[in-house]
């Protein structure tokens, strides 16, 4: 329940401080009294979209602070929970206009930003406006309305599950179907490329060592003449030859010289050893040169083959066994594609069976809570004497979305015997206001905790009808708060409380202020809206009789 508006140098009004009781609180005034500057500052401090310009000439900022007592479980408190902000049972909204534009706004004094503020707000009040009534004539929202009314939270819930599993499996398939069309036009290239490498079955790494083998065979083909050479110069023929004549003939005459050569010969001895040791391990490095002529030439044919392959594919030659593997699996991927096709197929067939069960159950509580809404609209009607009109709740066929498989349609017969039809064209703008408030009453329920506000619900009635539209909103505010800008006498005589709008001018600077009325006020105040400027006591009488 709103027990609080505070309002600072918004628009025309400089200061304002009002507190709102529960029940059913009228404000009245004159024309252009500034009735709708009230609620436009009270839509800023909720978050509504509004005027653009707020601040009050001469003024430097606006501020407006709303205050609602919350009982236990309020939906508010939930919203406020998971943002994290702290209550006590009442909600303080605060939301400040610069004079550059710039919007400030918090939530028991913490700073909050415009969608948690509109967030909150959504659970706080409900306004419905001079012309909330075209909503009503746009088919595209009465299915929301009825959905409202029919409390199919769950069932929407479900639609919308299966919609989006449907869709997920629609779009599986046919991406499925398009990767095996586009398969299929590639078959001969990929059954020919799996075929060559796999042929050639190159490996990772082997074009390294493959370049390194083949480099050692070039360089070994180059040197093998001049260490062949070599190792025959340290062979018999060569310096091993020599060494042992020298040996043989030092050894010979060793033992006329009596141990002269003896030197000699031990170092003829080691140098002989020497000799040896490299002529052996120039054999072996001649045996590691020995290859076969026909190796190098095999080994040039299979790396230039790696080589040209990997330029074929735009691959490095590592990387040719892996993409052999890719396009072997987008080949194995054509061989089994039917298959796959084929539970792909069976996925939507069951998606669409569970969206179909989901979108029936859906359909049959639409229809069964339009039935309940015609006979709910029925009982509001009579007492807004429109006991004769008919409205009627059509659901129908529709194509299938998210939101189920059905449009539903509002149409009212306002006479007995004629036509039923669109409510824009069948009805009028005095009915229309009562369709509406009938719909709203329908609509809320038992909500509890929401601040209904009705700005101007009762034009284009009067007399009897504005009285019963009045007694109407008097009851619906029973146990709650409903705030109602108004015209008519007969519907402010039915406020529990009673504030008037007034604009006054001084120094030329317009003012707009917001006063309470006592109950003898309160009569002044209904004989101006009968009788005009002009109050006489027939009028205030009349006023008295309203009033009791």
């Amino acid at each position: 329940m709103l027990t609080t508006l505070t309002i600072r140098d918004l628009l025309l009004i400089d200061r304002l401080d009002l507190e709102f009781q529960p029940g059913l609180n009228v404000l009245t005034g004159e024309t252009g009294a500034g009735k709708s500057i009230l609620l436009d500052s009270l839509g800023f401090v909720l978050g509504w979209r509004g005027r653009a310009e707020l601040v009050r000439q001469g003024a430097e900022r606006g501020e407006v602070t709303a205050v609602f007592d919350l009982a236990p479980g309020h939906p508010a408190l939930a919203v406020l929970d998971e943002a994290g902000f702290e209550h006590e049972g009442e909600v303080i909204l605060r939301r400040v206009n610069n004079r550059d534009g710039r919007k400030t706004a918090w939530i028991n004094d913490r700073r909050a930003s415009g969608e948690i503020l509109r967030r909150v707000s959504e659970t706080l009040v409900e306004l419905h406006g001079q012309h909330d009534d075209r909503g009503l004539l746009d088919p595209r929202g009465h299915r929301e309305l009825l959905d409202a009314f029919a409390g199919v939270e769950s069932e929407l819930e479900a639609v919308r599950t299966a919609w989006s599993v449907r869709q997920r499996a629609a779009r599986a398939l046919s991406e499925a179907e398009a990767r095996l069309t586009a398969a299929r036009d590639e078959e001969e290239f990929l059954r020919h490329a799996v075929g060559e490498l796999d042929q050639l079955d190159p490996q990772p790494g082997e074009d390294e060592a493959l370049d390194i083998r083949r480099r050692h065979m070039q360089a070994a083909e180059r040197v093998r003449e001049d260490l062949a050479r070599a190792h025959a110069a340290l062979g018999p023929e060569g310096a091993d030859g020599l060494l042992s004549d020298a040996y043989r003939r030092f050894d010979a005459a060793a033992p006329t010289l009596e141990g002269a050569l003896d030197d000699v010969t031990e170092a003829l001895t080691r140098a002989m050893d020497a000799l040896a040791e490299a002529e052996q391990g120039a054999a072996r490095v001649l045996e590691a040169l020995d290859y076969d002529p026909d190796e190098l030439e095999r080994t040039e044919e299979r790396l230039f083959a790696i080589r040209a392959l990997a330029r074929k594919y735009d691959v490095l030659p590592d990387d040719l066994a892996a993409h052999a593997d890719v396009l072997r699996a987008r080949l194995m991927a054509l061989d089994s594609g039917e298959r796959d096709l084929e539970q792909l197929r069976a996925d939507l067939i069951a998606a669409n069976g569970t969206y179909d069960a989901a979108s029936t159950k859906l359909s049959e509580r639409r229809r069964e809570a339009g039935g309940r809404l015609d006979a709910a609209m029925a009982r509001e009607l009579a007492p807004l004497k429109m006991e004769r009109a008919v409205f009627a709740t059509h659901v129908t066929p529709a194509e299938p979305s998210a939101l189920g498989r059905d449009m539903v349609e509002f149409t009212v017969a306002t006479n007995p015997g004629a036509p039923a039809g669109p409510l824009g064209k069948i009805a009028s703008g005095g009915e229309l206001s009562r369709f509406l408030l009938a719909l709203k009453v329908c609509l809320t329920g038992d909500e509890s905790g929401l601040t209904l506000i009705f700005d101007e619900i009762d034009r284009g009635v009067g007399g009897a009808t504005a009285d019963a539209v009045g007694r109407r909103l008097a009851s619906l505010a029973e146990g709650g708060q409903v705030l109602v800008v108004t015209h008519s006498p007969q519907v402010a005589a039915k406020g529990a409380h009673h504030w008037r709008v007034e604009k006054s001018v001084a120094d030329g600077l317009t003012t707009s202020n917001v006063v309470p009325l006592s109950e003898a006020e309160r009569v002044t105040e209904v004989a101006r809206m009968l009788a005009g400027d002009r109050i006489t006591d027939e009028a205030r009488g009349a006023a008295r009789a309203l009033l009791d």
